[in-house]
C-alpha cells in the first residue's frame, strides 16, 4: 500500500510504497477513505511525543471501510462503514468498562502508538471497544474531521466545561479544533469571542456565529512562538474583557503555546473554566502559565483528551439533524504526496479550515 513514512525526527515524509498490515487478535484493518491533516501530526513529526518508533507513518484521525477482521471481534464486519476516536482505549481496564477509553492507561493512538492514517490503510485495536458505525448520511470526508478536533471540542465544552446558554466562551485559535468549538458553542446557545493572528480564519468564525473576532497581537495565537510585545496574551485578554464585560465565563486554548493559554486564562472573568485543548510542548521543563491568576480567581483548569466511542452517538444524531455541520470546516482536500510537503510547515499554516487527505488521490 501507499503512506506517508517519516524517517526520523522532522525528517521530510516521502509517500512511499509499504507492505499491507493484517488484522490482529480483536482488531480490523480499515481501507481509508478520509484522514484528517492537523497540528497534532506536526507535533509527532516535531518529536514531541516519546511514544512514537521511527520511521513512522502518522495520522490520527480517520473514516473509511472495514476489510479486514481479525480473531475474536464481535460487532463489526468486512464492509461497515466507520469512524474511530483518535485515542483508543485497551478494552480491558475500568476505565474502558466506564466509558472512558479517552484516559485508558493502556490506550493506542494510530499515528503515535503504531503507525497511523496516512496510507490506503490502517489497523485499529481492540475494535468492539472503538469503532464508531457511520450513519449513512454522514459521508467519510466529515466523519474524518470528527475524529479529533470536533469531537474533542464537542467533548471539551459539552462534558468537561459543562457549558450553557448565554455563557461567553473564548475560542483562542480559529483552526479545526477552534472553528469547531464556535460551531458546538453557539449550537448550545452561548456566545463567542475568536482570538485568532489569521483575519480570514476570523472571518470563518464570524460566519460560523462569533459575536466578536480579535485579531491577535502576537504571532503565536493560530501558530508560530511569538516573543514580541503583547506575546505574553496580556494585551488580547485585556480586549475580550472589555467585549465580554468583565470575561468570559469559560475558554479554550485550541493551539497550545504558552501565549494561547495565557491568552485563554487571562480572558476569563473570576471563577471561570478554562479548558486545555491544545498541547502543550515544555519549554525549558514546563510550560509558563499564569497560575496566580488561576489561584487568585479560582479558575477551574480542565484537560480534555478526545472524546470515548461510547459518546459518539449523541454528536452524530447532532450532525445528521443539521444542528452541527463539520462539513463547513472542511477547507480542502488533498493527496497523499500534497501532504506529506505541507505536514513539516503545518505549525505555522494559517488555515481557515480543516485539511482532509484523501489517499486515492
Amino acid at each position: 500500500m501507499r503512506a506517508v513514512v517519516i524517517e526520523d525526527v522532522r525528517a521530510q515524509p516521502e509517500v512511499r510504497e509499504v507492505s499491507a498490515p493484517f488484522a490482529p487478535d480483536g482488531g480490523v484493518v480499515v481501507d481509508v477513505r478520509a484522514t484528517g491533516l492537523c497540528r497534532s501530526d506536526w507535533h509527532a513529526w516535531a518529536g514531541h511525543d516519546d511514544a512514537i518508533t521511527w520511521p513512522h507513518v502518522p495520522g490520527h484521525e480517520l473514516a473509511g471501510v472495514v476489510s479486514a477482521v481479525g480473531a475474536g471481534v464481535q460487532r463489526w464486519r468486512v464492509g461497515d462503514r466507520v469512524t474511530v476516536p483518535f485515542v483508543c482505549g485497551c478494552g480491558r481496564c475500568s476505565w474502558c468498562a466506564d466509558g472512558d477509553a479517552q484516559v485508558c492507561p493502556d490506550q493506542e493512538q494510530p499515528g503515535f502508538t503504531h503507525w497511523g492514517s496516512f496510507a490506503e490503510q490502517v489497523v485499529l485495536h481492540a475494535a468492539d471497544t472503538n469503532l464508531v458505525a457511520l450513519p449513512e448520511g454522514v459521508d467519510f470526508a466529515t466523519a474524518a474531521s470528527l475524529g479529533c478536533r470536533f469531537a474533542t471540542a464537542y467533548r471539551a465544552l459539552v462534558a468537561r466545561a459543562r457549558l450553557t446558554k448565554g455563557e461567553w466562551v473564548t475560542v483562542v485559535g480559529a483552526g479545526g479544533v477552534g472553528l469547531s468549538a464556535v460551531m458546538i458553542a453557539r449550537a448550545l446557545g452561548a456566545r463567542v469571542v475568536a482570538v485568532d493572528r489569521n483575519p480570514a480564519a476570523l472571518a470563518v468564525a464570524a460566519e460560523l456565529g462569533a459575536e466578536h473576532t480579535v485579531v491577535a497581537v502576537g504571532a503565536g495565537v493560530g501558530g508560530g512562538d511569538a516573543r514580541e510585545a503583547g506575546a505574553d496574551g496580556t494585551d488580547d485578554a485585556s480586549t475580550v474583557m472589555e467585549l465580554t464585560d468583565g470575561g468570559a465565563h469559560v475558554a479554550v486554548d485550541a493551539v497550545g503555546s504558552e501565549q494561547t493559554c495565557a491568552t485563554a486564562l487571562l480572558s476569563l472573568r473570576r471563577r471561570g473554566r478554562h479548558v486545555q485543548v491544545g498541547l502543550l510542548p515544555p519549554v525549558d521543563g514546563h510550560p509558563r502559565v499564569p497560575m496566580a491568576r488561576v489561584i487568585g480567581w479560582e479558575i477551574d483548569v480542565l484537560g480534555s483528551h478526545g472524546m470515548a466511542a461510547v459518546d459518539y452517538p449523541g454528536m452524530l444524531a447532532l450532525i445528521e439533524s443539521g444542528a452541527l455541520a463539520p462539513q463547513r470546516l472542511v477547507e480542502r482536500v488533498v493527496g497523499l504526496e500534497e501532504a506529506a510537503a505541507l505536514l513539516p510547515g503545518f505549525d505555522t499554516a494559517s488555515v481557515a479550515g480543516m485539511t482532509i487527505i484523501d489517499p486515492s488521490r
